[in-house]
């Protein structure tokens, strides 16, 4: 028999209303918020990964589905959504208009990580960016945007952890302090902090292995570092926060490495999710557009792994539906009644179905309480030759007999 491969999940019927309920608030929320939706492809040219994710990083280096055009190009299947959209602002100048300044974003993304609780190699997610403001009560608009949207999912125990990294001028200052507090360490790091003492000594200080934490306890603090403006900026955005009584907890560890990264950096977790905490996170990301060959730009954005919030989601909750209409035909005369019977309700916007095995009332019977129907019609020859049929209310199990031309409006009225 086939399988999936190996980091992939199908996403099955009984799951799928979750995963609805989930896009469905996601899409409201950003509406409310002035928010609008982009879909962009799921493969872009190589270039623009390796430009913003970074060449050295371990997803353009480990991580990523890359593969040949017939051309000889070089593609990817998507890692993450930002560049795609900042490809796409750039390439459309949507930056010209308001209206299309602050984006949406669903859908799949590609890594080739070790597969985890939560974690594929096909994940998705949900994402939004504002682009080209830089007033500090955007960045409150999108941590907020981030918070109350776990919080309408009915989400509990999450702590916002937010940060601020400043302008790369901030952070040269401060990785030199840094490396010179980390250089007499360098024994007791990890392997991977070993190497990022060279190429990236920032994310050493997020590293989740003990032995670097408690190598770095007494490391210097960025926030320390930042300039004036940084430091008025990031003042601002935390009060902001207060203002709406939003709680957060300032987190000196919570860094970005790389060099288009700036200011304001967040990221919210649950302690229900083990060591991959993470269920949302987002920041500046001041120098992107520079980095893809554009205008300077000031934005800001977040992403939502949905494999991880479907693990915090009560099972209970699912994308409410319209109810359901169950049609029994059965019989020489009846069955064909009903058929077209089920076709004149979908065209009057009623949700209804039908089992074409099922032979006997009985079986019919069965089929409807396994779609979970609120209501059958029973549809025999007899109730034809009369002109009538039977409705039958699923959950009292009531019927009443109606004239087969007024069940649309019955039921409408009714549902």
């Amino acid at each position: 028999m086939l399988r999936s491969v190996k980091g992939l999940k199908d996403i099955l019927p009984q799951q799928a209303s979750q995963w609805q309920h989930i896009e469905t608030v996601a899409r409201t929320m950003a509406t409310q918020y002035g928010f609008s939706e982009i879909r962009i492809p799921i493969f872009e040219f190589t270039e623009l990964y390796a430009r913003s994710i970074g060449g050295t990083t371990d997803i353009v280096e480990k991580e990523m589905y890359t593969f040949p055009d017939r051309d000889g190009s070089s593609l990817t299947l998507r890692p993450e959504g930002t560049a795609g959209v900042v490809r796409a602002v750039l390439e459309h100048k949507l930056l010209d208009s308001p209206a299309t300044r602050k984006l949406f974003y669903f859908g799949p993304m590609f890594r080739h990580e070790r597969p985890q609780a939560g974690r594929y190699r096909q994940f998705h997610q949900f994402g939004v960016e504002a682009l080209g403001i830089d007033d500090p009560l955007i960045d409150v608009e999108v941590v907020v945007l981030l918070w109350q949207f776990f919080l309408t999912l009915g989400l509990k125990d999450l702590t916002l952890h937010i940060n601020s990294i400043g302008t790369l001028a901030d952070r040269e200052i401060f990785i030199h302090k840094l490396k010179d507090y980390l250089s007499p360490k360098l024994s007791t790091l990890c392997g991977n902090c070993q190497r990022r003492y060279s190429t990236n000594p920032l994310r050493v200080l997020d590293c989740k292995v003990p032995m670097c934490q408690e190598a770095t306890q007494d490391a210097p603090i960025l926030i320390d570092y930042l300039s004036d403006h940084s430091n008025v900026h990031f003042q601002s955005v935390l009060d902001g926060l207060r203002s709406l009584e939003i709680p957060f907890s300032l987190n000196h560890r919570l860094v970005r490495g790389l060099d288009y990264y700036s200011r304001t950096t967040f990221e919210i977790t649950s302690p229900n999710l083990g060591a991959q905490s993470t269920i949302g996170a987002g920041g500046r990301y001041d120098g992107l557009f520079q980095a893809l060959q554009g205008p300077s730009t000031p934005a800001i954005g977040f992403a939502v792994g949905l494999e991880r919030v479907t693990l915090l989601l009560s099972e209970d909750i699912t994308c409410k539906t319209a109810p359901l209409v169950f049609v029994a035909g059965f019989g020489e005369i009846g069955k064909p009644t009903a058929f077209k019977l089920l076709h004149t309700l979908r065209q009057s916007g009623i949700r209804a179905d039908i089992d074409h095995k099922g032979k006997t009332l009985k079986a019919l019977l069965r089929s409807a309480d396994k779609l979970d129907a609120d209501y059958t019609i029973i549809l025999g020859d007899d109730e034809v030759s009369s002109g009538n049929l039977i409705l039958r209310n699923m959950q009292t199990k009531s019927q009443e007999v109606l004239n087969i031309k007024e069940i649309t409006q019955r039921i409408h009225k009714g549902l």
